[in-house]
């Protein structure tokens, strides 16, 4: 379970907080009673990092591969507006 640990205290106690962000869980540190960061084991930061992946690879598992080839576009020149 996660504990919050003020800043002064993880700092003076900083081999405690790692080891028990790798067996408890993620760690929260405070500072002047806000979160400030979390430390957690290289483990669960790999299942929370989004892999790398090409730009054509997640368009075509988007929701929207399924739409097929969108229509031809107009390859008309555009019209000649006054302003």
């Amino acid at each position: 379970m996660a504990k919050n640990w003020q800043l002064q205290e993880a700092k003076n106690q900083f081999s405690t907080v790692v080891e028990k962000a790798l067996t408890d869980g993620y760690q929260v540190v405070t500072r002047h009673g806000q979160p400030a960061v979390v430390i957690m084991s290289v483990e669960e930061f790999r299942k929370l990092k989004p892999r790398a992946q090409p730009l054509s690879r997640f368009l075509a598992d988007s929701p929207l591969g399924v739409l097929g080839n969108l229509p031809p576009r107009s390859r008309d020149l555009p019209r000649k507006i006054d302003l």
